[in-house]
């Protein structure tokens, strides 16, 4: 599918973004594993996270209710059941690698596929600590890509130092750490998003951490607790970046989670020159939350972000990348090696895109180098099948010199259905 973005000069509103994919992932595994009924409140309705959902019910997890609302009956720890089919993981590398934690410490056997894409992203990052903790896994690519094979079994601790800076094999430790007895340690230099920590430690779980330690103690019962799901602040960056870059206009965004691994969009786009405050500050199962206000027509300028804050920010790398078109000076992006690894390899197709713009930018091997003010013009894009390309292309294109076709924009239903749509309520 295909649309067309004409160029804007005013944005204006109060919006909710929908609830954070993250989370909402999380959610419905450990929900899954509790003893009792729990209620989530605002998952995410789309496609990532539907894969985990529809994951679950081959694993016989019953849910009631809708997406708004949804009561899950939890089978404890070891009351999942064997699936008569693959599980499909869809485009979800959340889906995969979280679950592959639960699968190893299963009493059954399960096989783990995705679709084409998810098929040439790697597992390996996973499998592998996940063989030192006892896990049995198989698959091509010497268990390093899907499908995989898992013959789950009893789990032993694991002291594991994280390679990359990455949340999915670290969540994925710490779910297989449920299926052990004694004390797990991660260590995790770079700091990546801990929602996995604070909602197994909502849940009951006996967790600490000490700087960069993280030390997770088990045989453990999750207990059953409400859990209520706060917006995505990677949803809201595409908003936040609009309206900065807008000549004329004010956004409030309600329910965001600032949770403090994620909030490296808020420090990037104030060094930027941006007016983002932060207001109303509370707490969803211990989960930081706010409001977020942005007033227009700061002049926004080049910065350099480095490898320090990158996972704090590497899905936000894409929009912001759209926001150093039209910053004065060079803007710099050096340790986001990463993002070759998602959907797509996400610095090529960026700096692919974004020169039909007319984009003055250089792809590095870890990083992008994008001279602003260079005149972009509208193009015709493509989403690269990657839903946050396709909406940074969106984001872009409101600021171009004439009308951009983004072909593609389906995949956008991957994490933010109704995306369009907001962008087009905000600038009517």
């Amino acid at each position: 599918m295909d649309i067309i973005i004409e160029p804007k000069e005013h944005l204006l509103g109060q919006i909710r973004v929908p609830g954070d994919k993250s989370i909402s992932h999380r959610a419905l595994i450990l929900s899954s594993l509790v003893e009792g009924t729990m209620e989530i409140e605002g998952l995410l309705e789309a496609e990532d996270p539907l894969s985990t959902y529809k994951c679950l019910q081959e694993l016989g997890v019953e849910f009631n209710g809708d997406w708004n609302r949804l009561e899950v009956k939890g089978k404890g720890l070891r009351g999942l059941r064997e699936p008569d089919n693959f599980l499909d993981a869809g485009n979800s590398g959340t889906t995969a690698r979280l679950l592959l934690g639960v699968l190893a410490g299963q009493p059954f056997f399960s096989a783990l596929t995705g679709d084409s894409s998810l098929r040439n992203r790697p597992m390996g990052r996973v499998t592998e600590p996940l063989k030192k903790m006892g896990a049995s896994l198989d698959g091509r690519g010497s268990s390093t890509l899907l499908p995989l094979y898992v013959r789950g079994r009893d789990l032993t601790p694991l002291r594991y130092t994280l390679p990359v800076g990455s949340a999915q094999v670290k969540s994925a430790l710490l779910l297989a750490a449920l299926f052990t007895d004694g004390t797990t340690e991660i260590i995790d230099p770079f700091y990546s998003r801990d929602h996995t920590e604070r909602m197994i430690q909502y849940l009951g779980g006996r967790m600490k951490r000490k700087n960069e330690r993280i030390l997770f103690e088990t045989p453990l019962t999750l207990q059953a607790r409400k859990i209520q799901i706060p917006g995505d602040i990677s949803s809201a960056s595409f908003f936040l970046v609009a309206a900065a870059l807008a000549p004329r206009g004010e956004l409030l965004i309600e329910e965001v989670g600032i949770n403090p691994t994620r909030t490296g969009i808020l420090d990037v786009l104030k060094e930027m020159g941006a007016g983002v405050k932060i207001l109303n500050e509370r707490e969803y199962n211990y989960e930081p939350v706010a409001d977020l206000f942005i007033k227009s027509g700061a002049p926004l300028k080049g910065i350099e972000i480095n490898a320090e804050i990158i996972p704090r920010l590497v899905d936000e790398i894409p929009v912001l990348a759209a926001a150093a078109l039209f910053a004065e000076g060079e803007t710099v992006i050096k340790g986001a090696g990463e993002l070759r690894f998602k959907e797509t390899d996400r610095l090529s197709a960026l700096t692919l895109e974004l020169r039909k713009m007319g984009a003055l930018i250089e792809e590095l091997p870890d990083g992008l180098v994008i001279k602003g003010k260079a005149g972009i013009r509208g193009a015709c894009c493509s989403s690269q099948g990657d839903h946050r390309i396709a909406m940074s292309l969106a984001v872009a294109a409101l600021f171009a010199q004439g009308e951009t076709v983004i072909q593609g924009v389906e995949t956008v239903q991957i994490s933010f259905p109704g995306f369009f749509e907001l962008l087009k309520k905000i600038t009517s």
